[in-house]
């Protein structure tokens, strides 16, 4: 798209509040995006050359969509905080390392997309944020669940393809928690404490891909607990 086509779709933002700006070997933020500020609600950056998002977000203040994945981010700025409409937020596919506390802010943050990162620790400024849905950490350096999960609200938590070997029975106080996804991780059969079988809302608990045997879990303390919250929810469905 050339510069006029471009100028168009500045133009027709001020109307929509919506900004599609995906795959446009853009590294940093123009002049005519930051113009946008008092209009824009959705903005999509996925699949461009950010290697740092400048602080200059905080000016677009109404945002409740951010769309970054596919960038080469390494951090995300601490004034991604002030951005306090944000209901979803996706910088899946980057390099992202670490992430600010300031995202604990964000308190009408509905969906948090941070696959395909290089996480090493799990992100614990998402708990408390009690309209978030749900949390993707797939495909990142997780190696365990601490027992602070606890305050986590979400209805979602994808932790498949990581590293984890250790997860805390305290994911078992999640209140809202019902679809757990541990697929691809370094779990021994020992790992998977009863407490999350027998007294959580889980209904939905992937494992497959582990070090045990599916089959094995039928003898664990407490899966006959799971399996009847598992078979009320399907019957609901059908």
């Amino acid at each position: 798209m050339g510069n006029f086509g471009l100028k168009q779709h500045y133009e027709m933002a001020k109307s929509t509040g919506t900004l599609d700006l995906s795959r446009r070997q853009l590294d940093k933020f123009t002049d005519d995006l930051l113009a946008l500020a008092p209009f824009l609600r959705s903005l999509n950056l996925a699949d461009n050359k950010f290697t740092v998002l400048s602080v200059e977000v905080q000016k677009l203040t109404l945002l409740k969509n951010l769309n970054l994945s596919g960038n080469r981010l390494t951090q995300l700025p601490e004034v991604i905080g002030t951005l306090v409409q944000l209901k979803r937020l996706n910088v899946s596919s980057n390099q992202i390392s670490a992430l600010p506390v300031s995202l604990s802010k964000l308190k009408h943050l509905e969906q948090a997309n941070l696959s395909d990162n290089r996480l090493t620790e799990f992100p614990l400024m998402f708990c408390g944020l009690k309209h978030l849905d749900v949390l993707e950490l797939s495909r990142n350096r997780l190696t365990s669940v601490p027992s602070d999960v606890a305050g986590l609200h979400v209805i979602e938590l994808n932790l498949n393809q990581n590293q984890i070997a250790l997860i805390s029975e305290k994911l078992a106080d999640c209140p809202r928690l019902k679809t757990l996804r541990l697929n691809e991780n370094c779990l021994q059969l020992g790992a998977i404490h009863r407490h999350i079988f027998e007294n959580s809302s889980i209904s939905l608990f992937e494992l497959e891909g582990n070090l045990f045997e599916m089959k094995q879990l039928c003898d664990l303390d407490g899966y006959d607990k799971y399996m009847e919250r598992y078979t009320a929810v399907r019957k609901k469905m059908f």
